[in-house]
């Protein structure tokens, strides 16, 4: 009774904004998706529109049903996806998301080796979910999530893959270059400089400066970083960032690491992926390279 038709013209009208825009999307003509919606009203006994003047308003069944297609079309295009690699002989689809910032600059290391490892493999990254990727994982837009911060919850699975130290970059000649740690107090009169996240995601508030009662100077936020690195290198501000990050731009910048506290702040990059997927090949492969990369990370960090 319900099928995919079905699904697919609730998602699109909704996406469009017209039964018109709609149709032209899924190559049918207006009357016969009305037609196709009407029947399906009948069949259910319940309406799923409502007209208002030109307008249409989703019933409450309208946005369950919405809902429902939302996730369920994703998962039955990437199943159609799947099965025809397999039936061309491919090996598959690998998608990942970054909720991460600095770890692009990891992922590098270890995309090169995964490509000529995995040759049938096509591998896409998706910058666009750094901080949306539960809900890519859940909704199949993805399949592994980078992610310093998991959330484990049914039906996801992370695995750490390496180890780092959060710590703070400043200019070399900086006061706080020499101090062998910092403490929150060090930071009252720096301008602190960080990716745009909320300040509940930033370690340096979180794990450093908020349990102290201290917050910095001023605080801005830029989006890459390299422009960051410049900032700092020019006496500009200071930020926190992971110490292997930070050795690849000290090698060639005026910048150096201080640790954060007397015990630093430890973190872990995870991947993540629905656990259903977690077996698959090509995927396990991709999560098995990134732990070894653990070790080229921990040489940069001069551990």
């Amino acid at each position: 009774m319900l099928e995919r038709i079905h699904l697919s013209i609730i998602h699109e009208v909704e996406k469009q904004g017209s039964l018109t825009a709609a149709a032209g999307v899924l190559n049918l003509t207006q009357s016969a998706l009305s037609h196709s919606i009407k029947k399906l009203e009948q069949q259910l006994g319940t309406d799923i529109w409502l007209r208002e003047g030109r307008s249409l308003r989703l019933t409450q069944a309208g946005q369950y049903l919405l809902a429902v297609a939302n996730r369920v079309l994703p998962q039955l295009d990437l199943a159609e996806e799947r099965l025809g690699q397999f039936a061309q002989g491919k090996r598959g689809s690998l998608r990942i998301g970054m909720e991460c910032h600095p770890c692009y600059r990891w992922l590098l290391k270890v995309v090169a080796p995964y490509l000529a490892a995995w040759p049938d493999v096509e591998v896409d990254v998706k910058q666009k979910f750094r901080f949306g990727g539960i809900g890519a994982l859940f909704g199949y837009e993805i399949d592994l999530l980078v992610t310093p911060d998991p959330l484990f919850k049914p039906g996801l699975k992370f695995e750490p893959v390496f180890d780092y130290e959060q710590v703070l970059v400043v200019q070399k000649g900086h006061s706080l270059a020499s101090l062998p740690y910092l403490k929150p107090q060090h930071l009252i009169h720096e301008v602190l400089i960080s990716y745009p996240v909320e300040i509940e995601r930033l370690d340096i508030y979180n794990q450093f400066l908020l349990p102290a009662g201290v917050t910095p100077k001023s605080h801005k936020t830029i989006e890459t970083t390299d422009i960051m690195m410049q900032m700092v290198a020019s006496g500009r501000g200071v930020a926190a960032l992971p110490r292997w990050l930070v050795d690849e731009y000290a090698a060639k910048m005026n910048v150096v690491p201080v640790r954060l506290g007397v015990h630093g702040i430890a973190k872990q990059i995870y991947l993540g992926a629905r656990e259903t997927d977690v077996g698959i090949d090509y995927i396990r492969a991709f999560i098995e390279l990134s732990r070894q990369s653990a070790t080229d990370v921990a040489h940069l960090a001069g551990k």
